[in-house]
């Protein structure tokens, strides 16, 4: 998204954008909304905001005899405004690291470019890396194509024809319930104790852990309603954190019962944060006042510490290794193996479709499979007789 405010000019509200162009320079650009200036504002305000997400800048002219590197490059631009921050910094990390120096080194043009070429390079970082990291290798060298036959520089995609590679099978590691009941006792009074809980009876993501904001906890209703994020990401060579008020996907955005032993807990931190604010004074972090999940002078746990200290926490306690996010994979065999159904797991996790969760947990899903052995045992029983 580009970045942009209002201005006010002989009575009426204007759309400063600024960007930068392909050559990396800053760029102004003047918008008139056709508003008058007076009761206009919010009108002004969301014309704005929609201007800023859909604003593709002004680009230098793509030749199709350009390198397919250089392609790339341009293309990062355009796409720039039009995709989320953090996907625009894993689409531009992968291919200035890897993509664009391969075909450079080739001198392929966008023009010649075929599907033998893109397998050629898809089977050479096989050897390197796993599978997935080619899939999303094919991801950007995909979506840049589709614009180029979008604007008419190539007639077909040659990365339609590529065959991809198969995905990793992964399965997650979880902790059962004792384990999950040590590391709560061991988390107690650190920094991370929250997010663990959340990550842990909630599912929640890193991100929607560490962007919870008290505003989301309705503690007369006893609800918790995850609609923040907060994640991070490496651009052009910068570690950047980035909160936002959207979740991954829409299905994503949803509202769980608070619990009261978590209710209680917050309470408590919301007042032990009200008194670090009063004694800290001016020298207490004002910025993230909305957050739950801040140290004693109010800073932002970022993801990098969470993700840096759990494994510590895990080790200083003698406690089974496992990433932060098997936490969320903890929740779901957890409430497998209470008996809870795919279908309200998948609400309580935030999944986007049916699919996904019954994928990524039908392996823990055995209590399933017992009652599925007890009905054809039932159905069959004069069969099972005649071969026993």
């Amino acid at each position: 998204m580009v970045a942009g405010h209002l201005q006010e000019k002989k009575g009426y509200f204007y759309m400063v954008l600024s960007y930068p162009d392909a050559a990396g320079k800053r760029k102004t650009k003047w918008l008139p909304t056709g508003l008058p200036v007076k009761g206009n504002k919010k009108k002004a305000e969301k014309m704005l905001m929609e201007t800023r997400q859909t604003f593709v800048p002004e680009c230098k002219p793509i030749k199709d005899d350009m390198l397919f590197s250089d392609f790339l490059l341009q293309w990062l631009e355009i796409a720039k405004p039009t995709i989320a921050l953090t996907t625009y910094a894993s689409y531009s990390g992968m291919a200035k690291s890897v993509i664009i120096p391969y075909f450079k080194e080739r001198e392929i043009t966008l023009s010649e470019l075929k599907a033998t070429d893109i397998q050629a390079f898809y089977m050479k970082q096989l050897k390197r890396v796993k599978a997935n990291s080619v899939i999303h290798y094919h991801a950007v060298i995909h979506r840049a194509l589709k614009y180029a036959v979008k604007i008419d520089l190539i007639s077909v995609n040659p990365a339609d024809k590529v065959e991809r590679p198969k995905a990793d099978k992964f399965i997650g590691s979880f902790y059962d319930s004792n384990e999950v009941q040590a590391l709560f006792e061991a988390a107690k009074g650190t920094l991370i104790e929250i997010p663990i809980f959340l990550g842990a009876f909630y599912g929640l993501r890193r991100s929607e852990a560490l962007g919870l904001k008290w505003d989301a906890i309705d503690f007369q209703n006893n609800t918790i309603t995850i609609r923040h994020t907060v994640t991070s990401c490496n651009l052009d060579g910068k570690h950047i954190q980035i909160a936002q008020d959207t979740t991954k996907t829409k299905s994503s955005m949803r509202t769980l019962p608070l619990v009261p032993a978590f209710k209680e807990k917050l309470l408590k931190l919301k007042e032990q944060q009200e008194e670090y604010k009063r004694v800290c004074g001016r020298c207490y972090n004002k910025k993230y006042l909305e957050y739950i999940c801040v140290d004693e002078m109010g800073t932002l746990i970022s993801p990098h510490y969470l993700t840096s200290s759990f494994p510590k926490l895990l080790e200083k306690n003698n406690l089974r290794h496992i990433r932060f996010h098997d936490l969320r994979h903890s929740c779901a065999s957890l409430l497998l193996a209470n008996g809870v159904p795919m279908k309200q797991i998948q609400e309580w996790l935030g999944h986007s479709d049916f699919s996904t969760t019954a994928n990524v947990y039908a392996h823990l899903d055995y209590n399933s499979k017992l009652s599925s052995a007890d009905a054809m045992v039932n159905g069959l029983s004069g069969a099972l007789e005649a071969i026993s």
